[in-house]
């Protein structure tokens, strides 16, 4: 039954355009082909990850980091309360004003108390400065030597000047060590992000992220499997063209250095827009979508193929949205960019505000508290 299944699910007709299948990818003369079994090789390859990124962070990181002087401002903790405590970790973090209100009399302190102690209390929970430098400087490492490494294993290929040679004897071009390594060093990577991703920094575009990283998977595993390996080298050069460079952006932005940061974030929107939304849709995906059409009939494995690249895109015109605004907003006042997709620390001073608008407004405090209001514009 489950023999009969696995050769339904993998029918040669599913997977290859007529005429091709799965003995197309068996070795013969000399010749090597991409095989299932390789994939498990990523397994131990993210774990060398995992283990090579602590020692990076702890060697090379944090040393960077205090000689570029990034620091963390001193967080006031929020005192031991096992009710407010309580509410915050199992109903929420963000409570609303009858729940402050309410709160205030359970526990006997006072409204702005209570605000002031959710306040504290998230901000512990908000990685600290260092801790983001950390990761882009690992991430920064990994996709500056993986973008001129694959341009040194793609730059002597035919393809890579004319993509329509990525279909030339297709399924049959042989694979070479090169692709090979490329491909599972990426591939392991990328499963390294999917284990760390509960200690990693949790940004606004969390879900998106989490898509991403396994349609990367996906995409990256199936060109494998049927042999699309060279339009699989040529996606993965163009996703990395642009990450180191947002990468470096972010180092210098948590060193404050604004005009190095302005720079290179500048630098990085026109990367990303000219690779993400110009060369990948039209040079690309064209040449994946439109170009088969005219050798083969299409079969579900060319949709399947696209329909995963077709769901990166829709990402990445997400995020050029994201990118134009917070390249919008520095422009004119020649500020520091802020990632829009980062959490931003409350400080002190917005109960002190809040505080003040509350006295002005109404001249007193109303039985020793200020107005409230728990709907602040900074996002938390």
């Amino acid at each position: 039954m489950f023999s009969e299944l696995r050769e339904q699910i993998w029918a040669d007709w599913i997977w290859f355009p007529e005429g091709h299948g799965w003995d197309d990818l068996k070795d013969h003369d000399g010749k090597v082909f991409p095989k299932t079994q390789d994939l498990w090789a990523t397994i131990p390859i993210a774990l060398c990850f995992l283990v090579i990124r602590q020692i990076f962070e702890r060697t090379v990181a944090i040393p960077l980091a205090s000689l570029m002087k990034v620091s963390d401002k001193q967080r006031v903790r929020a005192s031991p309360n096992p009710v407010l405590e309580s509410y915050f970790c199992s109903t929420s973090k963000h409570p609303t004003q009858s729940s402050i209100e309410s709160l205030s009399k359970q526990t006997g302190c006072s409204v702005r108390q209570v605000q002031r102690w959710f306040r504290r209390r998230r901000n512990q929970d908000r990685p600290s400065k260092v801790k983001k430098f950390r990761e882009a400087s690992w991430r920064f490492t990994f996709y500056l030597l993986a973008f001129f490494a694959g341009l040194a294993v793609l730059v002597d290929k035919p393809w890579f000047y004319e993509m329509k040679m990525m279909w030339e004897d297709f399924p049959k071009m042989p694979l070479l060590p090169s692709q090979y390594w490329y491909y599972m060093i990426e591939l392991g990577f990328y499963v390294s992000l999917l284990f760390s991703v509960a200690s990693d920094v949790k940004r606004k575009d969390f879900k998106e992220q989490i898509i991403h990283h396994l349609a990367t998977i996906a995409l990256i595993g199936f060109s494998w499997l049927v042999n699309y390996i060279r339009a699989g080298t040529l996606i993965m050069l163009v996703h990395d063209a642009a990450d180191y460079l947002m990468e470096s952006a972010k180092m210098f932005n948590y060193a404050g250095w604004r005009k190095t940061c302005n720079f290179i974030f500048t630098l990085f929107a026109a990367v990303f827009i000219i690779t993400r939304l110009v060369i990948l849709p039209f040079w690309i995906i064209h040449t994946t979508w439109v170009y088969p059409l005219t050798l083969y009939p299409p079969f579900i494995g060319f949709y399947f193929f696209n329909g995963l690249l077709f769901v990166l895109q829709i990402l990445h015109i997400f995020w050029a949205g994201l990118i134009l605004r917070m390249v919008i907003k520095f422009l004119p006042g020649n500020d520091i960019v802020e990632d829009e997709r980062s959490d931003k620390e409350e400080t002190e001073s917005e109960d002190e505000e809040d505080e003040h608008r509350g006295k002005s407004k109404n001249g007193h405090v109303l039985n020793g508290h200020t107005v409230l209001n728990n709907n602040h514009s900074k996002t938390d």
